[in-house]
């Protein structure tokens, strides 16, 4: 990761998370979203950590470092990832889509709150921008959505991932801070997440029975390891380099993509205001990510 260029990791991240909202829909329906994120995390995690050892990586910690890598964990890899799924299950992907492009703003006033760092009129000017911007791309969406008694809900678990997600983002910046490790942290932070998907899904009694569809296991695959492994790892990385603010520009961009997957299977047409939208969000991220 350290080897690829910043526009690189920007880029592998929103190819990656931008099919991902599709994806998910092939998890929905077969399984709870606690199980669906729980396999997830658990088989990327897994994976991450199989990659440490097999490169020599030390995996031996101390309970307070574990503490560090669950707090990270649980809330970037866990609950916020519940409320994704369950969020989906009541309101379309592009919705879900639109409220994670408030992340930037999240995120980067969480580090200026916390951490002291710089929040410029630049950042929150392109932040608002591109927030609109992606907003005017699925009004369409959001029209077919005024009517439905379960827009609220949905709308609500949208608005707690995207929080929940912020604090994972911010304590993953502060364990870097503290020197420990990017791997390590990545694959047990992951593993925490789905262990916590996991003791929700007891409490809810969920069912663990994994269905024999091949779009659920392509879909699981792809989730976990592109959409996780790879796709964390860049994101991590280029967050380490520019900061969790402008790191989190990524989640005003994936919208982008969403619409030309819902144009590709979704049968999505854009009008006028989708392409204006277009625009005002990357005119959005240019301007959050041009340097002062």
């Amino acid at each position: 990761m350290h080897r690829l260029r910043n526009w690189q990791l920007f880029a592998i991240c929103v190819l990656t998370w931008g099919t991902t909202w599709y994806a998910i829909t092939f998890q929905l329906g077969h399984t709870a979203p606690e199980v669906g994120v729980a396999l997830r995390f658990g088989l990327a995690g897994s994976v991450v950590l199989a990659l440490c050892a097999g490169r020599g990586i030390g995996l031996r910690f101390t309970a307070r470092d574990h503490a560090l890598f669950a707090l990270q964990g649980v809330f970037l890899y866990g609950v916020s990832y519940i409320c994704v799924y369950h969020a989906e299950k009541h309101i379309v992907s592009g919705l879900v889509a639109v409220g994670y492009s408030a992340s930037p703003l999240v995120t980067g006033l969480g580090a200026h709150a916390l951490f002291g760092q710089r929040v410029g009129t630049r950042f929150v000017a392109g932040g608002l921008l591109g927030l609109a911007g992606v907003a005017l791309m699925f009004w369409r969406e959001f029209g077919s959505a005024a009517g439905d008694r379960d827009a609220a809900l949905g709308a609500l678990y949208t608005v707690g991932a995207v929080l929940l997600s912020a604090v994972g983002a911010l304590a993953a910046s502060r364990n870097r801070s503290r020197g420990l490790p990017f791997w390590p942290a990545l694959g047990f932070g992951m593993l925490y997440g789905a262990a916590v998907c996991v003791f929700v899904a007891m409490l809810q009694g969920q069912s663990f029975a994994l269905p024999a569809v091949a779009s659920w296991w392509l879909s699981l695959f792809y989730l976990a390891l592109a959409g996780s492994v790879l796709t964390f790892a860049c994101f991590l990385t280029l967050q380490e380099r520019i900061g969790p603010g402008p790191a989190g520009t990524i989640g005003v961009m994936t919208p982008l993509l969403a619409l030309l997957v819902s144009m590709a299977f979704e049968a999505f047409r854009p009008d006028g205001l989708t392409l204006i939208g277009a625009a005002l969000a990357v005119a959005g991220n240019v301007l959050m990510l041009r340097r002062v």
